[in-house]
Parts: C-alpha cells; structure tokens; sequence
C-alpha cells in the first residue's frame, strides 16, 4: 500500500476537471478533500465507509439546527458540521478514483445521500423558522414557504445536473477538458454548497440569518431557470 503522502500525490494529479466548478468547490473543498482521501487511503478505509462519515457529519449537523436553540455557538457548530461533510464528500469519490475506480453501488449510495442530506438542511430550516418566529424575525407563516421553495429549487437542480450527465454526449477518450472559466467560477459562488453551508454561521442574528437565506434562494431559483434552459438546449441538439 503506497504512503499517505505517495496517495496524496496521486490524487493531486488525478483530478476532476474544473469546469462548471465554483472556486470554493476548487480552491477549499476539493483540496480538504484530497487531504481526506489520502488520511483513509493510508487507513485503508473503503469509499462507501468514507461516504457514511460524511453523512453522519452532514446529519449530525441537520438535526441540531432543527432541534437547538439558536444560537451563535449552534450556528458555528452547524457549519462545521456541514463544512466537514461535504469535504468527506469530495473524498470518497476521490478515494475511489485513487483504489482504482468506483463501483455502481457506491456512487448511487453517494447520490442518494446527497439527495438526503439537501432535502433534510432545508427542512431543517423550516423547522427551526416554525419552532423559533421572533428570533428569526417572522412576521407571518408565508416565510415558511421560503425554505420550500429553496428545497424544491436545490432537488430539482441536483436531479437535473445528475440527468443531463448520464444522458448527454460522452467525451470521446483523450479529448483534453475545457479550461474553466473564472468568471463562471464566481458567479457559481451562489449556489455551491459549501457557501450555502457558511450562512448557517448566522444563526445567532435571526434577521441576519433570514435574510442571506433568502437572498441564496433567489439565486437558486434564478439559476434553477438557467440550468434547465441550458441543459434542455444541450441534451435538445445532441445526437440519439
């Protein structure tokens, strides 16, 4: 078995390309990812054991901001939780791209977690809006419609991405990938989900909180209507 720092090497060299990627994805959670791909390689953990523990950061993280009070504390705790998850989760497909390549099995298990753990944040939310009104600022119950909305923009986002991919054209092999664009990067800021995971810190401000949760769920939403007319488009030319 090669060293941690022999895997770390090779993971570096092996990865993804960065197109369609926003620069937290690139730049924070790919490299942490990388790191925690190497640190289970040199423990010889499997893909599938690297998914579930972060699922049970991302879970963890879940249920105390629907059951805790708010607080500022229980924010930072939350976004740590849902940070260090969603590296494990840029980790486990890259620990199986360094063991040689996932299974079938395994990337569903990896989409259906992630499908979970979208569905279930944004619950969350909602949650916490109905159990805690004044800290938060609501002035009636059609807040509650914001964290549905977010929820249905981000499922179906997620969905539509997953489909398009396994639809679309395949890349003839050695085809070199399109450059990443940095200006497409920073507008994807948005609605990656590591930035979405950083409003959580607000927690404590409830007002605050309200508020750039949903200014992000705008965005969601206006670039759910971007990526479906782009996807639609795509998939609409491509040959059968």
């Amino acid at each position: 078995m090669s060293t941690v720092g022999e895997a770390f090497g090779q993971l570096k060299a092996a990865q993804k390309a960065a197109k369609g990627v926003s620069l937290y994805s690139r730049y924070v959670n790919r490299p942490a990812g990388r790191f925690l791909a190497a640190g289970s390689y040199g423990i010889g953990l499997a893909p599938n054991q690297v998914t579930a523990i972060s699922a049970v950061f991302s879970f963890a993280a879940v249920a105390g901001a629907a059951a805790g009070t708010p607080s500022w504390g229980l924010g930072l705790t939350v976004w740590l939780g849902l940070a260090v998850g969603f590296a494990f989760d840029s980790a486990d497909g890259q620990l199986a791209r360094l063991r040689g390549g996932g299974s079938a099995a395994g990337e569903w298990l990896d989409h259906v977690v992630d499908c979970a753990k979208i569905t279930a944040l944004h619950t969350a939310v909602l949650i916490t809006w109905y159990r805690h009104p004044a800290h938060f600022g609501l002035d009636g119950a059609a807040w509650l419609l914001v964290p549905l909305g977010f929820q249905l923009a981000a499922v179906v986002t997620f969905f539509g991405g997953l489909l398009t991919e396994k639809l679309g054209p395949r890349r003839a092999p050695g085809t070199p990938a399109a450059a990443p664009s940095t200006l497409r990067a920073v507008a994807l800021l948005p609605v990656d989900h590591g930035v979405f995971c950083l409003v959580f810190v607000l927690l404590g401000d409830g007002e605050w909180f309200r508020w750039a949760y949903t200014v992000l769920g705008a965005a969601a939403a206006l670039f759910l209507v971007a990526f479906l007319t782009k996807w639609f488009r795509e998939l609409s030319a491509a040959p059968r």
